[in-house]
């Protein structure tokens, strides 16, 4: 019952719901469009082809990129990681050109085949946090979908009014308040101020378009509060989505399992991986 607007970071109510004049901030999400060309998409995804696609869950197909995990019991081993794929290599140099992937080094990259004739999906679902970072990047390829966005939590969401005098939209620039002016259109020619408005997280839902070739990074609220899926509905042909994951802090630097992570990132990035 709402759209994410990249160009403001926020989550607009949908024209026809009950939700249509309002809004909220949507933190935690960067997007870009055309992330690489139709001929860099080509070339990724007829080199995905030559290896095998293994059956996935909710009629998805997959190839794994990464150290093996038993997530429950919080075990992981090497085990036959050789690392990320060759054709990532350029991929990953071209993240480092995002203002907020500078220093990403991704330890695992999972691809996933989704058609509407196996009836793909993913339910919603929060990424593990122990053993995976604040980031998770995703490259959208082949078609367009639509990344839905929920939150199960027991707290409220502070909606605020999106139109004004002068121009019937709250301007991305301006003030962002409980204050917000909206001129109420059955009474004509009166001005006056609508209070923020509260609904439960539950009754809301956050659609984040994804065109084709685009780049998406969730990360803060976005990663941790809010869960995310694609639904059937939104599987309008073949799509391939390739996604790179980076190591806790648990992995990293200073951390208690510091020199499995250097191992593990090691192997990564060295390119030279086939799917395990």
């Amino acid at each position: 019952n709402f759209t994410y607007c990249p160009a403001t970071g926020l989550a607009k109510g949908n024209e026809h719901s009950e939700f249509a004049g309002w809004a909220f901030p949507f933190p935690g999400v960067f997007l870009t469009e055309e992330f690489i060309s139709e001929d860099e998409e080509s070339e990724i995804v007829e080199l995905m082809d030559r290896d095998d696609w293994k059956p996935s869950q909710s009629g998805r197909k997959k190839q794994d990129y990464g150290p093996k995990v038993n997530f429950k019991k919080q075990r992981l081993k090497a085990g036959s990681f050789t690392g990320l794929p060759s054709f990532s290599q350029r991929l990953v140099a071209q993240m480092k050109a995002c203002c907020i992937l500078g220093d990403f080094l991704p330890v695992e990259q999972c691809n996933l085949d989704y058609t509407p004739a196996r009836g793909s999906a993913i339910d919603p679902h929060f990424d593990d946090w122990w053993l995976w970072g604040e980031r998770l990047v995703s490259l959208n390829l082949l078609s367009k979908t639509v990344l839905s966005m929920s939150c199960d939590s027991g707290d409220s969401i502070q909606l605020f009014p999106t139109c004004s005098k002068e121009n019937g939209e709250l301007s991305p620039s301006g003030p962002f308040t409980p204050t917000s002016a909206c001129k109420n259109s059955g009474e004509e020619g009166i001005g006056h101020l609508l209070p923020p408005r509260l609904v439960p997280s539950q009754e809301v839902t956050v659609a984040i378009p994804l065109p084709r070739r685009s780049l998406v990074v969730l990360y803060g609220d976005a990663r941790y509060r809010w869960k995310h899926a694609i639904h059937r509905k939104h599987i309008e042909r073949r799509r391939v989505c390739v996604t790179f994951r980076e190591l806790s802090a648990e992995f990293s630097a200073g951390g208690r399992h510091e020199e499995l992570g250097k191992e593990l990132l090691e192997i990564a990035l060295s390119f030279q991986g086939r799917p395990v």
